[in-house]
């Protein structure tokens, strides 16, 4: 937890803020935009919440931090609607989870809330509040991993709700070998209905994302939005397998139709069809330049 001993000279005066064990993850800043910035490579409070929603908003980041270098001053009166507000609706019936894990070095997770059973996409952290809310939700009938970094508590997860979990075979470490089911090959999956599996290899041999209504894409660690460059991005910085292979599939998401990109790491972007796909054109002339 934070120590109030630890509060970085950066944070504003006043209730919130950060402490030296701040990893940069960015978590905050994206949750809770209006409290947190980036200052001297770790983030820090630069306004302190100015109305109960804000307030909410930086309590959700508190309670999200992978380190919990988030503080308070006071005992926050509110912490149990903050965490009964986790996961926090995105748009329908997409949420975002919150919690997240320093196991997957902060990546966010998601739900999609369905009739015939619920996919926790990616693993937050298994924790007590967070589990009895997906519960209240309907639980967990899958849990798609995008990727061998973001998979955390994945077997908790597992272990708690029985689901079926979902990685790419080239993505298989020790850790998932017991994934109950191992996707294959390079050519789009229908694995749902309304849900098609799009392998992405680049940042690792594996590298899936998940496309719902063609409208939502759970992107993990392939693609989100540079606030930045102004538009979609990759990590050449944090390419594991093949920046050339990244690029081409960067490229095989043309073929596509959505609205919302929803990633692991970076930040999640909103347009329509076609300023998703103009936005995507400038992240490959960017890539490519």
């Amino acid at each position: 937890m934070a120590h109030l001993a630890n509060r970085r000279p950066e944070n504003i005066a006043g209730d919130f803020y950060v402490d030296s064990s701040c990893i940069d993850c960015d978590t905050c800043r994206w949750m809770a935009p209006q409290v947190f910035h980036q200052s001297g490579n770790m983030s820090a409070v630069y306004q302190q919440p100015l109305d109960s929603a804000t307030r909410l908003q930086a309590l959700q980041a508190l309670l999200s931090c992978p380190t919990a270098s988030i503080g308070t001053t006071n005992p926050p009166p509110e912490i149990r609607a903050a965490q009964e507000s986790l996961p926090v609706l995105v748009a329908d019936n997409v949420y975002h989870c919150g919690y997240h894990s320093e196991k997957s070095y902060a990546a966010a997770s998601y739900l999609i809330q369905l009739p015939t059973g619920n996919i926790l996409i990616d693993s937050p952290r298994f924790t007590p509040p967070l589990v009895k809310r997906i519960e209240e939700l309907g639980g967990v009938k899958y849990m798609y991993l995008t990727h061998r970094d973001d998979v955390a508590d994945h077997q908790k997860f597992h272990d708690r709700f029985g689901c079926t979990r979902v990685i790419h075979q080239d993505d298989v470490t020790n850790d998932t070998q017991a994934v109950e089911e191992k996707l294959t090959g390079t050519a789009t999956i229908q694995w749902l209905p309304d849900l098609q599996i799009i392998p992405v290899p680049g940042h690792s041999k594996g590298h899936t994302a998940l496309l719902y209504r063609n409208e939502f894409l759970f992107t993990g660690d392939h693609l989100a939005y540079s606030e930045e460059l102004q538009h979609l991005y990759a990590w050449p910085e944090v390419c594991w397998y093949s920046w050339p292979v990244q690029l081409t599939s960067l490229q095989k998401l043309t073929q596509y139709q959505f609205s919302w990109v929803l990633p692991g790491h970076g930040r999640r972007f909103h347009a329509t069809p076609a300023r998703m796909q103009e936005s995507l054109a400038q992240c490959l002339a960017w890539a490519q330049s």
